[in-house]
């Protein structure tokens, strides 16, 4: 796995050394001398993990740090503080400041290689969402400024913490230090249950083997982006490398600092909650972009991606496959009448009318205006035709109540059916058949259904 790291350093021996070790194993390495070049670096090149030394003149590595996560062009990048100081008081110094990881000088090559290959798999996953998230703002689908808003309401969530540890004299630890501000479960082995925010495992487990558990948390489809912090022992680093190597996202170290590990666990769970809310975004934005905002239904766009390939299928052999168009009649007039305000209040009495009246496979649209479809998979035209037939004396046979309760309208619809025959059938000469039958409908005096071509007409 390769990727873009950017080396801060006012010392040229520590750069060369740090970029020698990483351009044996292909990451692309960038340098900088002090906290400003880094800055400048950082926003302009946008690497994939920073190696930043702590101990610097003028501005130092824990203000390059919080200046670095303050903004919303680089926060996302993971930073590894790097420092001759091995103490408690400046572990928590970088994690306060928002560093993902400590590596200590001299620097193990082993464990430099391990902790970004570590957060390069991370920092991937970011830039996808990212970009969709990007692509999706840019086509109108994503509001931005939700966006926004969605990942700082999620920032400071409380967190479900699973703890799998049998030693439990270090559970209980775990649980009171983190009780306050999160909710803590805890096993003394891997157990089923509800999906948790952040896992906390013992890879010095004797009950049970803490790598096996992270592996299999990381080849689950449920569990695939749970964050795992690793509990691990300092004199031996094969664990720490291991842990690293199989998906554990962080590590700290036996005897747990309470401090150490609240600071560690609240940067895992921003992280997550992070990471949740872009998806939460593109699965919003994804639902806009195939969905009609005013009455709920599809939009052309998704009847047009999915009537192709069940029309295909059909040409080929397969199941018939059938399409409603429906058009609301006289709608113009009710807009001149009531108002557009009513107007959107009959559209979306008329869609829930549409809706109730489907099967579970089909798959209502709104077309535009006052004109929507329907399609039926493995439906044939006369099916299609009583289903029409139902749809009609459905939205005839009770008015529409508008404005609270004030207004009682009598709305009818025109609808034409066709059902798809023939290997010369395409998705366009289906509706364009449907449409043909909506306006034989129309001419023939409205508030009726019309099949075309291979579906008669309802009886």
């Amino acid at each position: 796995m390769s990727a873009r790291v950017l080396i801060v350093d006012d010392v040229e021996a520590n750069v060369r050394l740090l970029e020698a070790k990483l351009t044996l194993e292909y990451f692309d390495v960038l340098t900088a001398s002090n906290g400003e070049e880094a800055l400048r670096k950082a926003e302009r090149e946008r690497p994939d993990i920073i190696l930043l030394d702590v101990m610097m003149p003028g501005m130092d590595g824990y203000e390059v740090c919080r200046r670095l996560k303050a903004s919303s062009a680089t926060r996302h990048i993971p930073v590894i503080l790097v420092t001759a100081l091995d103490g408690r008081s400046e572990r928590l110094l970088g994690l306060d400041a928002g560093a993902e990881d400590f590596l200590t000088k001299p620097i193990d090559p082993i464990q430099l290689i391990a902790r970004v290959k570590s957060l390069s798999r991370l920092k991937i996953v970011i830039d996808e969402l990212r970009t969709r998230e990007a692509a999706g703002e840019q086509l109108g689908a994503i509001d931005e400024r939700r966006s926004a808003d969605a990942l700082l309401a999620a920032a400071d969530a409380p967190a479900r913490v699973l703890v799998v540890d049998d030693n439990q004299r270090e559970a209980a630890l775990l649980r009171r230090t983190l009780a306050e501000t999160h909710n803590v479960a805890v096993h003394d082995e891997p157990a089923g249950g509800g999906s948790p925010d952040l896992l906390i495992v013992s890879v010095l487990a004797k009950g049970f083997d803490g790598f096996r558990v992270i592996a299999k948390m990381r080849s689950a489809e449920p569990t695939r982006h749970l964050p795992i912090l690793a509990i691990t022992d300092p004199d031996d680093p094969e664990k720490t490398i291991r842990a690293l190597e199989l998906g554990a996202h962080d590590v700290i170290y036996r005897p747990i600092d309470s401090e150490e590990l609240a600071a560690r666990v609240r940067t895992l769970v921003k992280r997550k909650r992070y990471m949740d809310a872009l998806r939460a975004t593109l699965d919003r934005g994804l639902e806009l972009a195939v969905t009609d905002q005013l009455t709920g239904l599809f939009n052309r766009r998704y009847l047009s991606a999915h009537l192709e390939p069940m029309v295909l299928r059909a040409s080929c052999g397969g199941d018939s496959v059938a399409v409603l168009v429906a058009d609301i009649d006289h709608f113009k007039r009710v807009n001149d009448t009531y108002g557009h305000d009513v107007g959107d209040e009959v559209l979306k009495e008329f869609a829930a009318r549409i809706a109730t009246n489907c099967r579970p496979t089909d798959i209502p649209c709104r077309l535009g205006g006052e004109e929507f479809a329907i399609v039926m998979p493995n439906a044939t035209g006369d099916v299609a035709c009583l289903a029409a037939e139902r749809l009609r004396c459905h939205v005839a046979g009770a008015p529409f109540v508008v404005r609270r309760g004030a207004e009682r309208l009598e709305v009818t619809v025109s609808i034409g059916v066709a059902a798809s025959e023939g290997r010369d059938e395409t998705a366009d000469t289906l509706l364009k058949r449907a449409d043909e039958g909506l306006y034989q409908a129309k001419r023939s005096g409205r508030n009726r259904v019309v099949g075309k071509a291979g579906a008669p007409p309802a009886r």
